[in-house]
């Protein structure tokens, strides 16, 4: 029997006081190919304990996990080796089942790795102050936009330089279109914000210096996404950049078939009151001793809703402390030696698929993927490779993303541009 803590009467009180006649109206804002008119296929209906624990598993068994051969596959999540002190340190009780650390004077260990997470990622982006973390990539970008709209609050669009992740764009455009605000191509002075990831979507590394001429030629800001964060092991920080965000999942988190994710935010110390989400301080106390604590809090929980920066109302908090532990354990010169080994697996890569005949290496510059085009088409090849355990790049039309890690063995490589010279010959 299903639990329903509210009564008819309830409900149709709650929806009278918000002036709707159904529970189905509060769904009109969502377009009608994208509302569910029926069960969904293969879905069986209620069950018990025991037969749902089947019909899952059965489920789980058509996954395909990274770990089952060869892996290729990067575009905005990256798979990298994690230590399993990792895995060890977050399940300890305090740091799983902490809640938002409020009260400080019960919560210092939890805000003293925040107050890590915030440091490091300063260091990694070249910017004086990062917040507690955010969901994704994807929302912190979304969040970096609104943050430019508040600061040039007369200005409307955000420009978008060279190759964004779509995905990226398309959460940013949802969240720009309740602002009334746009993206754009061009560069003007109506812009707020000038986008460019680094490296790019197709793993392009920009110049930043030329992008922040741009910006300072229209009075811009500049936002710089990162969404490969061990990239700034070896790639120098975007410190030209007024905004910094990305994903930080690759390392101590995972790929886990999708999600959790791990959003970062930082930007220039000028800007602070206007960041979104979570910031730990660090002070002195009455006593002398080092103390944390949640310090310039303009969210909504905090204050006035209309007063409040962002309704993001949560961080990553656990993924962040696995983001901490992690590259804590790799220390500085670990950090740069594991982002070398991604860029020499990358440059072994390029040099075996640059021998086959039927596809063209696009980049340039890389730092641990980057883009082929095939006289075919990128999808049908990728199922190919599939049959011969190898879970290729992403596709976009004829062309292929290609990533690689320390995961990465030239042997792996070999055997991939192998399978590719047969497919394509």
């Amino acid at each position: 029997m299903r639990y329903l803590a509210l009564t008819e009467n309830d409900r149709r009180q709650m929806l009278a006081e918000i002036g709707v006649s159904s529970v189905n109206e509060l769904y009109d804002a969502v377009p009608d190919q994208f509302l569910l008119k029926k069960p969904i296929d293969g879905l069986p209906s209620h069950q018990g304990e025991i037969e749902v624990e089947k019909i899952l598993n059965e489920f789980a068994k058509k996954n395909r996990p990274a770990s089952q051969g060869s892996f290729f596959l990067g575009a905005g999540c990256y798979k990298h080796h994690i230590p399993s002190a990792v895995d060890h340190l977050i399940q300890r009780s305090e740091f799983l089942t902490s809640y938002t650390p409020y009260q400080p004077e019960i919560s210092q260990g939890t805000l003293a790795v925040i107050f890590q997470f915030q440091s490091i990622i300063s260091l990694l982006t070249g910017m004086q102050v990062a917040n507690a973390s955010m969901y994704d990539g994807a929302t912190s970008l979304a969040e970096a936009c609104l943050m430019s709209l508040r600061i040039k609050n007369s200005r409307k669009n955000i420009a978008v330089h060279g190759n964004i992740h779509p995905d990226y764009l398309a959460v940013c455009k949802t969240f720009l279109d309740l602002n009334q605000a746009k993206l754009v191509e061009n560069i003007d002075e109506n812009c707020s914000a000038v986008v460019v990831q680094y490296p790019d979507f197709y793993g392009n590394i920009i110049d930043l210096n030329e992008v922040r001429k741009k910006c300072d030629a229209v009075g811009a800001l500049m936002i710089v996404v990162v969404n490969e964060i061990l990239a700034l092991g070896l790639l120098e920080a975007p410190s030209q950049a007024d905004i910094v965000v990305g994903e930080a999942s690759s390392l101590g988190v995972g790929l886990n078939f999708g999600g959790p994710l791990l959003g970062y935010f930082a930007c220039k110390k000028e800007f602070v009151r206007q960041m979104p989400g979570r910031i730990c301080g660090a002070t002195i106390d009455a006593d002398g001793k080092h103390g944390y604590v949640l310090t310039l809090n303009a969210r909504e929980q905090h204050i006035r809703r209309d007063k409040a920066t962002s309704n993001i109302c949560s961080n990553q908090g656990l993924c962040a402390t696995a983001f901490t532990i992690h590259t804590s354990l790799l220390g500085e010169i670990g950090y740069k030696k594991l982002a070398q080994i991604n860029h020499h697996r990358a440059i072994f890569a390029y040099e075996e698929l640059s021998k086959i005949k039927g596809l063209k290496v696009l980049n340039e510059t890389f730092f641990n993927e980057f883009t082929v085009e095939f006289s075919k088409n990128a999808h049908e090849i990728n199922q190919k490779l599939l049959t011969k355990n190898i879970i290729g790049g992403y596709c976009v039309d004829k062309k292929m993303i290609f990533a690689f890690s320390e995961l990465t063995s030239e042997d792996e490589i070999k055997n991939l541009a192998k399978t590719l010279g047969e497919i394509l010959n």
